[in-house]
């Protein structure tokens, strides 16, 4: 018993002994957490420089992208062909995805070799060879009567401007192919295939192997973001915001990029932690200088690098007791398959004697301890570096999606990574130590890249269906020139309907005379009382201006109007208002006050004088009874009396759009349109008497409430229409009615787009095809929703938040869909706008007999005050079709209140020249 422990205490005592030996002779290969940490920190810089225009050219690690900008989301179908090229076989695979409810991949294979004289040959040679291997498979497997698809995996660095095209920038592995490198590998292989007559074969993608990993384990889980390859090579990709790519055009979604991080190093970064052993493999390698960070970590270096430290040691009398084997001095005999032998945990020392005894060597019991760790120091270094680059990659996923903790997946393939048995145990303690805020699954890819290209081909193909399909419904909102003309041109022919005696009943723009003859001249003075109904809040100002300095100053206060106010009697409803006034007047210590008032009331009237007006009817969700019809000014003087506390002198009833004309024409004599693009939609402008038919008189002008909202009421603009407008239109409170301003206003383009993306999602074409319950509530697609999705400043991520809100679980290919549906919605909507409005200044520069027309249009409303893009393309669109008219756009302050004031003032002022008249 004491012999046997004996025995132990000496063989620990000797395993111990040569490890220090060992890590004394290789202690810079022991790399610190600092010196990991600072390895991160230099892979990250790396990063930026490649992802950025003006560093990439000189950058080693070239952050090249893929063009695969999605990841497999379940719903991929058909049959696909893939091909593998990159190793010492080519794999041909046909692949069978099939969905049926749960994701399912068949596939058949066929390996072939790639013989020395076909990799280092002519290129030309190469493809034809590749050509004819696909060929034979096709024709072993009865494919030659199909169209397919294909996917190719292609695993050299390659510069691509989309996903069927790449230019490969160098061979690597042994490949040395002429006339190859700076060309288009696809074009090569389609030249190749089209001497095969019989082969009808589509390449849709290129892709890396990495990338293909990547795709493979992303089908399985849809957290996999990031594919490492740990094989003869290595190589890393991951999915990147496209905002940070300043390589490719656009700032939506992400793209997978492809690292290329073999290369990392070769501009000398690498220095302080390169031996003398890693110099030494480099420069008898085939391209000495290059792919400095993969020959200290792959498969294709860490045997031979095992086999120089051992040369070394034997030299110094370390192993062997100096003697060295001539198959020692042989390049290439030891390979990673040995090393990975050697390290196994039981079996392990006896086959590092064995191997050793391959080699001619005679080792002793300390030689094979010492040869054991001289494999574990090396392949432990390899798996610290490769750690260090994948935790750069993960914290920057992190940040760029700004969580504190990070979920994520990171597909996994290569035979290092397979075969060797502790790295892979050892990459991931290191990767979770270097980024203890990132949850990390390793999923070893099956069936890799060759599978992977297939997946790609499969996403590229249903985004390229499903593309087509969205594409379709967008394609519904984009208006020509020539259709936006055709608008102009029936808008100036209702504008001419609405203003003549015999046409004016028949016409959907009413044209209403609002007996506003003058615009203020700096004289108006006084302290006036406004009111202003035309939501759900309803608005009391007290305006005092000053006459000669256009100085206005004013109070006022917000009162809701409840639901069952709006939608109950007439009488409940004004007496609703007087109560508001009531309480404005008692706030502002004005309970006696005698006052002008002027009442901003923001729904067609037919007016017969400036403080007469009778509803037309009801809009933007009022449907209070017994008011359509009849003189609101009357009925407001009715609640007043019924009230019997104060006195006012209701001097003007004037629409929102009318009083927006008014402030701005207060500041700017030369405007003369007043404009609201807000909840709803409407214009006024100033009209030549002469042509009004309605009203007596040809002398001067007066402001024409165009009530433009009722355009396409007869069925003019229908062409344009869309169902989904006729949803919306059938589900509103007035259907039929204002159907311009129900592609226009605020009020319901949020409800537009909620109708698209339930139509798209019922395709499946959105939200993995699941619609929620919020997504089905009329209304709850804010307009305001446009303009923060649309908002240039605001990432996907922040697009996500507010589907989020909404019940939608979106992925980032959702996000950019919903956008787009926003855009080309709120673009319409400006356009439409902008073609109603050029039909106005044209007519007021023909009118006036100019051949150019200079004018000003105030604007109010919350679309075009808000929406980031609404604004700019309404006068694009205006500028486009009314070229001879030279248009500035101010925007209201305190517009409609503010303007019933100054028109009370206006009509205080004209008063008694209009009662002579």
């Amino acid at each position: 018993m004491f012999a046997v422990h004996l025995m132990a205490f000496y063989f620990t005592k000797l395993k111990e002994d040569q490890i220090k030996k060992v890590d004394r002779f290789l202690y810079h290969m022991r790399l610190s957490d600092e010196t990991l940490l600072d390895i991160m920190a230099r892979f990250r810089g790396e990063m930026e420089r490649g992802l950025a225009k003006d560093t990439n050219p000189t950058a080693s690690v070239k952050m090249l992208p893929t063009f695969v900008r999605a990841i497999p989301d379940g719903s991929e179908n058909g049959e696909f062909l893939s091909l593998d090229l990159g190793g010492s076989k080519f794999r041909v695979l046909k692949v069978q995805v099939s969905e049926k409810g749960k994701r399912q991949v068949q596939m058949e294979s066929q390996f072939y070799p790639t013989p020395n004289e076909i990799i280092r040959g002519n290129g030309s040679e190469l493809f034809d060879y590749v050509a004819d291997c696909l060929a034979d498979f096709m024709q072993t497997k009865d494919l030659k009567h199909k169209k397919l698809p294909l996917g190719l995996t292609f695993s050299f660095p390659c510069r691509q401007t989309k996903l069927e095209e790449g230019v490969l920038i160098s061979w690597t592995k042994k490949f040395k192919a002429r006339g190859v490198q700076d060309t288009d590998v696809v074009s090569h292989l389609t030249n190749a295939m089209k001497k095969h007559k019989d082969m009808d074969v589509d390449i849709l993608a290129l892709v890396n192997d990495t990338v293909g990993t990547m795709m493979t384990c992303a089908y399985d889980d849809p957290y996999c973001e990031v594919g490492v390859i740990i094989g003869t090579g290595t190589n890393a990709c991951y999915m990147e915001d496209m905002s940070n790519i300043d390589l490719v055009e656009g700032d939506e979604g992400r793209m997978c990029i492809n690292t290329e991080w073999g290369a990392f190093g070769d501009d000398g970064s690498l220095e302080d932690i390169r031996t003398e052993f890693d110099r030494e493999l480099d420069l008898g390698s085939l391209n000495p200088g290059k792919q400095l960070f993969e020959k200290m970590i792959s498969g294709l270096y860490l045997g031979e690098l095992v086999r120089l430290i051992l040369l070394k040691m034997a030299r110094d009398g370390l192993l062997f007791g100096g003697e060295k084997s001539s198959a020692l001095h042989i390049k290439g005999k030891i390979e990673t398959r040995h090393v990975a032998a050697m390290e196994k945990y039981k079996e392990g020392l006896a086959n590092t004697r064995e191997i050793l005894v391959d080699l001619g060597l005679e080792p002793s019991e300390a030689d094979c301890i010492a040869v054991q760790h001289v494999c574990t120091v090396v392949s432990f270094r390899s798996a610290n570096l490769c750690a260090a680059a994948l935790a750069a990659i993960l914290t920057r996923l992190r940040e760029n999606k700004k969580l504190a903790r990070l979920r994520t997946t990171v597909g996994m393939d290569g035979t290092l990574y397979k075969i060797h048995p502790q790295y892979p145990k050892c990459l991931h303690k290191v990767v979770r130590k270097l980024v203890p805020n990132c949850d990390v699954r390793f999923l070893l890819s099956e069936s890799g890249s060759t599978k992977g290209a297939a997946m790609v081909t499969a996403v590229a193909s249903r985004v390229q269906a499903q593309r087509k399909r969205i594409d379709q419904v967008l394609a519904l909102f984009q208006l020509t020139r020539e259709q936006l003309v055709d608008v102009q041109g029936k808008m100036r022919a209702e504008l001419e309907y609405g203003l003549k005696r015999k046409t004016h009943p028949l016409a959907t723009v009413k044209m209403l005379p609002t007996y506003v003859c003058g615009m203020p001249d700096g004289t108006e003075k006084g302290k006036f009382l406004a009111l202003d109904l035309g939501g759900t809040n309803f608005r009391v100002l007290l305006v005092k201006i000053r006459s000669g300095r256009r100085s206005v100053r004013m109070y006022n206060k917000i009162f809701a109007i409840p639901l069952e106010i709006m939608q109950g009697t007439g009488e409940e409803l004004f007496d609703h208002i007087v109560q508001c006034i009531a309480d404005f007047l008692d706030y502002m210590g004005l309970k006696g006050a005698q006052l002008p008032l002027g009442f901003t009331f923001s729904f067609p009237c037919r007016q017969t004088s400036i403080d007469k007006g009778t509803l037309i009817g009801w809009t933007k969700g009022f449907k209070a009874t017994d008011c359509e019809g009849e003189d609101v000014v009357d009925m407001l003087r009715e609640a007043i009396k019924r009230r019997n506390e104060f006195d006012l002198d209701i001097v003007a009833i004037v629409n929102d759009t009318v009083g927006t004309l008014m402030t701005c024409g207060y500041e700017d004599p030369n405007c003369e349109i007043g404009l609201i693009a807000g909840t709803g939609s409407n214009m006024c402008y100033m009209e030549e008497m002469r042509n009004i038919e309605l009203v007596e008189g040809d002398e001067g002008k007066m402001c024409i409430n165009t009530e433009w909202g009722g355009f396409g009421d007869n069925g003019c603009i229908d062409d344009i229409r869309t169902q989904y407008d006729t949803e919306v239109d059938e589900g509103s409170l007035n259907p039929g009615k204002q159907r311009y301003e129900k592609m226009t206003s605020g009020m319901y383009l949020g409800e537009i787009v909620r109708q698209i993306l339930i139509y798209l999602t019922k395709q499946g074409l959105l939200f993995r095809g699941q619609i929620s319950e919020r997504l089905r509530t009329r209304g709850i697609f804010e307009t305001k929703f446009l303009s923060q999705i649309e908002s240039d400043r605001l990432a996907l991520l922040q697009v996500r938040r507010i589907l989020q809100q909404l019940g939608l679980d979106s992925t980032c290919e959702d996000s950019i869909v919903v956008k787009e549906v926003c855009g080309a919605v709120s673009r319409r909507a400006a356009q439409l706008c902008g073609a109603g409005l050029a039909a106005v200044v044209e007519k007021r520069r023909e009118d006036q007999g100019l051949e150019h027309l200079r004018i000003t249009v105030g604007v109010d409303g919350t679309l075009y005050k808000l929406h980031p893009h609404f604004s700019r393309i309404l006068q694009e669109t205006v500028k486009e079709l009314a070229p001879r008219c030279d248009v500035a756009f101010v925007l209201s302050e305190d517009g409609s209140g503010k303007g019933a004031a100054l028109i009370t003032a206006v009509a205080k002022r004209l008063q008694q020249p209009w009662n002579e008249n």
